[in-house]
């Protein structure tokens, strides 16, 4: 069995996310790095603090070097990092001594090593906001189209008075919806340069290395922190409560839809919904429970990502290794849920009947609330909730339905139609429909 199933090739298409895994892997890892170095020498150059020839050499060899990860193991398993080994291959891969003495020039690793990582962070980033963008049009066509479809609302796990499906697939946009918007303005606390030299100073690079830096986030898209973030790490952990918290609001949805899985008949149908070894009725809801399952795992990783933001001094090596560890899998998992997300959303398809079905059984209890308030017009509201409790009880008994034993308790008024009033829907439908409205109108502004 692998370290880790996002690795695995029998779990493939149960965890696996080519989109994110494929910058998460160690060519992605190295071809960026080389970029990186690429942009340094370039910018480099430009300000005279290399020669130019040697800038053009590092550049082209930047774009056309392969390095094999494997031959990098020994190295790296000594130095505790990377970048020693892969400037080596770089350099005698150059062949041209005179030139690549200058590559890496005034930098340190973890400069060239987090700067690869905001820009494989980059496209990460870009790929899940396109499918929770995805997930939200999903849900808010749902939303606007059962805005007014009832079902059983429920709370502690029990009926507990009618509210709309739409107003359901609501209450799982709105945070996605949020989340999105935190990542507009997460994007540039992670996405930056690194540029600090051995000890954040600068100082080989003194009196250009500002300037290096602007010059280098110019030319890789990305932003100029003003500043070194060795052992800032703020970013990272942000990043990881972001992901984290992304990830729990999408699992509320696969538990939500779990449940209405599990009613009878069931309220909602799902699309690539598994079946059992041994059951042939059965058709597990496999990915809302992959949603919940995911966003546990995340909620593991956050908590080292969140310790390793206390990195010691100007460097340290731990908290910088304890995000190699735990940044990957945590990216792997969010690649997963969004698009588990985002197909689940599209593929949800909501039984009216069914969920009819649920708010007019039970021998319509689910309406007591609104049947004490009701009674509450003709009496002191204590006694009208003791009788429509007590009538409750002997509705839960006998199956009588609580409308039929009103009309016998307090003749002279049609409970039935009582109990379905307009307005028995509350806000729920205007709450579908604003959340619908919410959506469009990102769209329109984006």
């Amino acid at each position: 069995m692998p370290a880790t199933v996002f690795d695995s090739a029998a779990g493939r298409d149960l965890w696996h996310d080519a989109d994110t895994a494929r910058l998460f892997g160690d060519g992605a890892e190295i071809r960026a790095m080389l970029l990186v170095w690429g942009a340094l020498a370039e910018a480099q150059g430009a300000l005279g603090v290399i020669p130019e020839t040697a800038a053009a050499a590092i550049q082209r060899a930047a774009h056309e070097i392969a390095v094999d990860p494997a031959s990098l193991s020994a190295e790296t398993g000594a130095n505790g990092v990377l970048v020693p080994a892969l400037a080596a291959a770089v350099r005698a891969a150059m062949q041209a001594p005179e030139h690549s003495q200058y590559l890496h020039w005034g930098a340190t690793s973890q400069d060239i090593v987090d700067t690869a990582l905001a820009l494989r962070l980059r496209r990460c980033l870009t790929i899940w906001q396109e499918r929770l963008d995805a997930t939200l049009d999903a849900l808010a066509r749902l939303a606007r189209q059962h805005a007014e479809t009832p079902m059983a609302g429920r709370t502690w796990g029990l009926a507990a008075a009618p509210i709309s499906f739409g107003a359901v697939v609501a209450g799982w946009g709105w945070p996605v919806l949020r989340q999105v918007d935190r990542l507009d303005r997460l994007r540039p606390e992670v996405l930056c340069v690194s540029l600090s030299g051995a000890a954040g100073t600068l100082s080989i690079l003194h009196p250009h290395g500002p300037a290096i830096r602007r010059r280098i986030a110019e030319a890789m898209d990305l932003g100029d922190p003003g500043t070194g973030w060795h052992a800032a790490r703020d970013g990272i952990a942000g990043l990881a409560a972001w992901t984290t918290t992304t990830l729990t609001v999408l699992a509320k949805m696969g538990a939500d839809l779990e449940l209405m899985a599990q009613t009878d008949p069931p309220e909602i149908a799902l699309p690539g919904a598994g079946a059992s070894s041994t059951m042939p009725q059965k058709r597990n809801p496999v990915q809302p429970a992959q949603l919940r399952a995911l966003a546990a795992l995340a909620r593991g990783l956050n908590a080292p990502l969140q310790g390793a933001a206390e990195a010691r001094q100007q460097r340290d090596g731990a908290a910088w290794m304890t995000e190699w560890l735990a940044l990957p899998p945590l990216a792997h998992a969010m690649g997963r849920a969004t698009l588990l997300a985002r197909d689940l959303a599209a593929g949800i398809a909501p039984d009216a009947d069914a969920m009819a079905a649920a708010v007019d059984g039970g021998a319509g209890l689910i309406h007591a609330e609104a049947l004490s308030f009701a009674l509450a017009q003709e009496m002191p509201r204590p006694e009208a909730q003791a009788l429509v409790k007590r009538l409750c009880r002997q509705a839960a008994e006998t199956g009588t339905p609580l409308a039929d034993l009103m009309a016998a308790e307090r003749p002279g008024r049609d409970w039935a139609a009582v109990a379905r009033a307009p307005g028995r829907l509350g806000t729920a439908p205007d709450d579908a429909r604003a959340f619908a409205a919410a959506v469009d109108a990102r769209r329109t502004a984006g």
